[in-house]
């Protein structure tokens, strides 16, 4: 791994004019990681007694498994990530490479490391005492498809917090660290440091350096961008706040779970030393197993519980509409963890009032899979957004037409649109509050944005159509807390607000919804439930009641937040199974939604972010 380090004066520059958005970039991503399943990985295994594990091996390792079993693996090799049940040693390293394995990087802080291992050594690992589970490293990919205004960060800014003292980490692609937007008055960078995780290169013959992907650039701007090649019109949430360079995607935007999780690690190192108080996650891929089973789930945990606010785009699959499920059950991990902020994402229809924004139709929905947590949490525009270009990068060579001239005549900007965008206005957002008040906890930070959040379209059952004029198709958008969660970002309200959550982590906890086959309802289970166990924040209180939170016309009395109406009922059950696991209400199937090759990685699905003009 390679690494930089360097001084900076955390000032802002620029002048404190909105920013303003272009046409957006038609972006194809591939997620290579959707997988189904047949069974639930949730029985302990022998000397286990926290019920997480039926065996050692992931139930996606299955028909390699199989294959270690009867001999036929044939050379064949897996990238896997080894939970040990306790941090690995220099003995687990030996013996790993004793059975064929190749070390990639340690992950000790969720006692892991991932390596890659002759599919023959799976059944020596399912054997072995020392190991608590080995699961798939999975590939990831980025989440891509009148922020200022819509969101109303001119008051913060009014009020003096531009997030500067702030430190945000950027689990991304990279940051070219060049671009004057990023710069202090005096020259030097407020990317403060840089670290790949990758392995691969950092630069190229084009120019481009430390971001050769151009995705985690554009996500910087967003996030502190000045504005200075653009007369403050493209300025970021926070242009004040410094950057910490993380580079866990390559240059064609891919990395697996250890790289992001190795970052994630870093980034809790570095807490302290460059006061790291907030991780953008703009990127994901399918969920093959419970969150509590998940080695990046458990890495994002790791850095909420250290005190960092973890945020993550929600998913570009909004459009994926399984037996008729109309996108719900799409949100991609580490989004489905219930402790972290995830943020769908909207679009303006070219107005800069809040009460234009529509929900974008490729904005993943929830409830998650296998857990049913209650997700996206908040909206923030993710459509046509215009932020910093990295030349010489793959996305600026590939599509050429989303450049966007600077003040200086040349080509200093680009356009992106996706629940990638939508999180680094969110990321923003939070280090003006702990610019603000920097004794915010993370669940504290993310009660308050969700409180002060503007409720779209009141909320409840409501459907618009949104026609994609390139995909000569309509979509059917849903205003129900499993597509736009509590509502769109409001900056204004949130630094103006004084309320404050319990401090405990896991205050704020995304609750679960619950289905009752004898009614066909789905209600809210928090302050009882084994997911929300602790949350007292979504409750009865006056303050963080649920009509607060979520809506008046979303949630009554009892909780019940839907009724015998489901949009994933509109045709067949197949269509709830789709959703819920099981047409019969009990989820005790697996859901389809993230592929049909059992122990595979070839379920692969294209949609993504497009125009919605």
């Amino acid at each position: 791994m390679e690494h930089t380090a360097k001084t900076q004066k955390p000032k802002w520059r620029g002048e404190r004019h909105s920013a303003a958005w272009g046409k957006r970039l038609s972006l194809v991503l591939l997620l290579a990681t959707g997988m189904a399943f047949g069974q639930r990985w949730n029985n302990p295994i022998a000397g286990e007694s926290n019920g997480r594990f039926s065996s050692r091996i992931a139930p996606e390792l299955s028909g390699l498994l199989a294959k270690a079993h009867q001999g036929t693996a044939k050379g064949q090799t897996v990238r896997v990530i080894v939970q040990y049940k306790q941090v690995p040693t220099a003995a687990h390293y030996a013996t790993m490479q004793g059975r064929g394995g190749r070390l990639h990087s340690k992950l000790h802080m969720i006692k892991s490391a991932a390596f890659t291992i002759p599919v023959s050594a799976l059944a020596a690992l399912e054997a072995d005492p020392e190991i608590a589970s080995v699961t798939i490293d999975h590939p990831m990919n980025v989440m891509d498809d009148l922020t200022n205004d819509v969101t109303g960060v001119e008051t913060a800014w009014s009020a003096g917090y531009t997030g500067a003292g702030v430190g945000v980490a950027v689990i991304d692609s990279g940051i070219n660290d060049s671009h004057p937007d990023l710069q202090n008055p005096d020259g030097s960078s407020r990317v403060v440091y840089h670290q790949d995780f990758t392995g691969t290169a950092t630069s190229n013959s084009a120019g481009a350096q430390y971001d050769l992907y151009g995705h985690g650039t554009h996500v910087a701007g967003i996030i502190a961008g000045n504005g200075s090649l653009s007369g403050g019109e493209y300025a970021g949430v926070a242009p004040g706040a410094s950057l910490i360079d993380l580079r866990a995607l390559d240059a064609n935007g891919a990395g697996t779970d250890s790289t992001v999780i190795a970052a994630i690690q870093q980034a809790i190192a570095l807490q302290h030393t460059y006061n790291i108080r907030v991780i953008n996650l703009s990127l994901g891929r399918g969920i093959p197993s419970s969150y509590k089973q998940d080695p990046l789930c458990q890495a994002v945990e790791a850095a909420w519980n250290s005190g960092i606010v973890v945020v993550v785009a929600a998913g570009n699959y909004g459009r994926l509409s399984v037996n008729g499920s109309n996108g719900f059950g799409t949100v991609t991990a580490p989004g489905n963890d219930p402790l972290v902020l995830t943020v769908g994402a909207t679009k303006s229809n070219g107005s800069t009032s809040p009460s234009a924004e529509t929900k974008a139709s490729y904005s993943s929905k929830g409830p998650t899979t296998y857990d049913h947590v209650v997700k996206p949490d908040i909206m923030a525009p993710g459509n046509d957004i215009v932020s910093l270009a990295a030349p010489g990068a793959t996305l600026e060579a590939s599509y050429p037409n989303e450049l966007v001239t600077g003040t200086d005549g040349k080509n200093d900007y680009f356009t992106l649109s996706g629940t990638s965008m939508a999180t680094p206005a969110v990321v923003g957002a939070v280090a003006l509050l702990l610019q603000e008040q920097s004794t915010l906890t993370p669940d504290q930070v993310k009660a308050r944005l969700m409180k002060t959040a503007y409720k779209m379209n009141g909320f409840g059952l409501v459907s618009t159509s949104a026609y994609v004029p390139h995909l000569v198709q309509t979509f059917v958008d849903f205003y129900d807390l499993f597509s736009v969660g509590s509502g769109l970002l409001n900056v204004q309200a949130a630094t103006t607000n004084s309320d404050l959550a319990p401090a405990n982590v896991g205050a704020a906890l995304s609750p679960t919804a619950v289905f009752n086959p004898q009614t066909h309802t789905v209600s809210l289970a928090y302050g009882n439930s084994s997911v929300a166990s602790t949350s007292v924040v979504w409750g009865t209180s006056v303050v963080w009641g649920t009509s607060v939170v979520w809506g008046t016309s979303t949630v009554n009395g009892s909780s019940v937040v839907w009724g015998s109406s489901l949009p994933w009922m509109d045709n067949t059950l197949n269509a709830f199974s789709v959703v819920w696991g099981s047409s019969t209400g009990t989820a005790s199937a697996t859901s389809v939604v993230w592929g049909s090759s059992v122990g595979t990685a070839d379920a692969a699905f294209t949609d993504a972010g497009d125009d919605e003009q």
